[in-house]
């Protein structure tokens, strides 16, 4: 099968991107995969890192970008928004407390559905708003799985430290205590692409007094369980 398109620049600038899929790559091993001469792999490589489709790694190795991920997330974000009323509604309704859907966009996080609830003391957060990467339980769970040179910037400055995100991946689920906000507790876990990437965090948030100061121990088996249910509808999305 041909798979040039007959614009020489983006079938080589293609070539890149197919060969860092297996892992990071040099500038020798850029050339050795994609038969490009040598200063045209380098050429193409820093202007596909200049759009951040390609990075560097800590020891200077040609990676994929960022911006990729970026991408890819907002592919499913439609399909990923298509299921959350539901399953954010009744996880508000299992908890009793707010449920929001949490994607990361840059150096924050962006509240991208919620289910608020309907009275009383409530953590109430609008769609569309825009908070830290620097605290709370959706933060967490979208740094956890990063790779390590980006978690090691978001953790300057941060609230939590590496030895608690490490907790997050071996149990699945963050907690905060009035990290973001005193006052405020909160439980989140990941969701998932069909590809098993992180591309958002579910979460319910309210007052500490009723949510206590281990939130996880009331309501991680049912955030759980909402996480679970979104990474499923984008399987079966997947494979439709």
């Amino acid at each position: 099968m041909d798979n040039t398109s007959g614009v020489g620049v983006l079938d080589k600038a293609a070539l890149v991107l197919t060969a860092l899929e297996s892992g990071p790559a040099t500038l020798a091993g850029l050339v050795a995969g994609t038969g490009l001469a040598r200063p045209t792999a380098h050429r193409l490589a820093v202007a596909l890192e200049h759009h951040r489709l390609v990075a560097r790694d800590m020891q200077g190795r040609f990676v994929l970008g960022p911006r990729l991920s970026e991408l890819s997330a907002a592919a499913g974000e439609d399909r990923l928004l298509a299921t959350a009323g539901p399953v954010l509604a009744r996880l508000r309704d299992i908890t009793g407390e707010s449920a929001q859907l949490w994607r990361r966009q840059g150096e924050h996080r962006v509240c991208v559905a919620a289910a608020e609830r309907p009275s009383g003391l409530r953590d109430t957060i609008p769609v569309g708003s825009q908070l830290t990467m620097r605290a709370g339980s959706a933060a967490q769970v979208l740094l956890a799985w990063e790779d390590p040179e980006r978690m090691h910037r978001g953790l300057q400055n941060a609230a939590f430290s590496a030895t608690a995100l490490a907790g997050i991946r071996r149990r699945g689920w963050a907690q905060s205590v009035g990290e973001r906000e005193q006052g405020v507790a909160s439980v989140s876990a990941p969701v998932r692409s069909p590809s098993g990437k992180i591309i958002a965090a579910v979460s319910v948030s309210g007052p500490l007094e009723r949510l206590s100061r281990q939130p996880g121990r009331m309501h991680a088996p049912a955030v759980l369980a909402a996480a679970e249910r979104l990474s499923e509808s984008l399987r079966r999305s997947s494979a439709d």
